[in-house]
């Protein structure tokens, strides 16, 4: 018999980080442990409180009823948590770590032999002009080859002007530079914007506008001038029926998974075959967990063998995440066997 139990966790940031949706201080998660006989299984629900689609007020409820059904079939247990991915996610995690050898050992690679490396973007994060010039410069410095601005927070001029003082020093060729919106743009004002980003080389722009606005978005993939990622569009839809129409409706340049948000290995395995069948391009992105949940994420990420630069650099914003293997250097993930996972829940 599986015994299951869980834990809610506030992770704290080191600096306060800005986004279109306003600043954040802290990130609340929950762990789920599972125990059978000696052996030991933990996953991260890493819900995100005012964009999951699980942020709900029976949150904390379905988790307990999960922990009195965990002896259930797995994937009984994953249909019934279909409105929840977040606990998906920490559900498929936390037995794929009870089922290893080694608790943090979830999917066998070069990667976590420490013989591999998974190219990651840098996130430059909202905040004043000299802040962010400030971040720029350290990633820069820090070995990226992309970079990640979020925008739409402040002066759009302020922010082309960063933009532009890059793309003075170094070329496309140099770096690649990605942009999210977070769903800032409106949609009257999105095309223009799209248009003048469009001047500096830009990989892609994510979410320029806010998600459900299906129509809109459509238009502007047709429209833009600058490749679209859909991110926070893909939130809340559950079946694989309402994924295909999504992306066959907007047909984006690219979509951007996050596990927490998406449904676990499961449901981002079912974009990730909808996106190819149709030629879309994917990367996947972590979404504020702990190293926990980041180590699944980056070995589920290193299984996949995409060659695009991935968005798993956040593990180092937290002043109480858990030391693990992970280290970003030179602009990539890697997982260094010389350090020893300390969890202390």
């Amino acid at each position: 018999m599986i015994v299951a139990s869980y834990k809610k966790y506030i992770l704290n940031f080191k600096h306060a980080s800005g986004t279109s949706r306003g600043i954040l201080k802290t990130k609340e998660t929950w762990f789920l442990i599972l125990k059978f006989e000696d052996k030991q299984g933990i996953g991260e629900c890493g819900l995100f409180r005012g964009l999951s689609a699980d942020d709900r007020s029976d949150y904390e409820e379905t988790l307990q009823w999960l922990c009195e059904n965990i002896n259930n079939d797995l994937d009984d247990l994953l249909s019934e948590l279909i409105e929840f991915p977040s606990i998906q996610f920490g559900l498929e995690t936390a037995f794929k770590s009870l089922e290893s050898q080694n608790k943090f050992e979830l999917f066998p690679s070069k990667f976590i032999q420490s013989n591999d490396f998974i190219p990651i973007n840098g996130l430059i994060w909202m905040g004043t002009e000299a802040f962010m010039k400030q971040q720029i410069k350290e990633k820069l410095d820090a070995g990226f080859s992309c970079i990640k601005m979020k925008i739409g927070a402040i002066d759009f001029q302020t922010e082309i002007n960063l933009i532009k003082s890059i793309r003075k020093e170094f070329t496309s060729k140099d770096i690649e530079l990605r942009v999210d919106a977070n769903g800032a743009f409106l949609p009257s004002e999105a095309l223009e914007k799209l248009k003048i980003l469009s001047d500096f080389d830009l990989h892609s722009i994510e979410q320029p506008i806010k998600q459900g606005q299906i129509e809109v978005m459509t238009q502007l993939c047709i429209d833009t001038p600058l490749p679209i990622a859909l991110d926070e569009e893909l939130i809340g839809i559950f079946s694989v029926t309402n994924k295909q129409k999504l992306l066959q409706t907007i047909n984006p340049q690219y979509i951007i998974l996050k596990p927490s948000l998406v449904g676990g290995f499961k449901g981002s395995n079912e974009w990730i075959d909808i996106a190819e069948q149709q030629q879309t391009g994917w990367w996947i992105t972590s979404a504020l967990e702990s190293n926990i949940g980041l180590n699944a994420i980056a070995q589920y990420t290193y299984s996949k063998q995409s060659k695009m630069p991935q968005g798993l650099g956040t593990g180092g914003l937290f002043t109480n995440n858990f030391e693990s293997p992970l280290q970003v250097k030179n602009g990539t993930l890697q997982y260094n066997n010389s350090i020893k996972w300390n969890i202390n829940l």
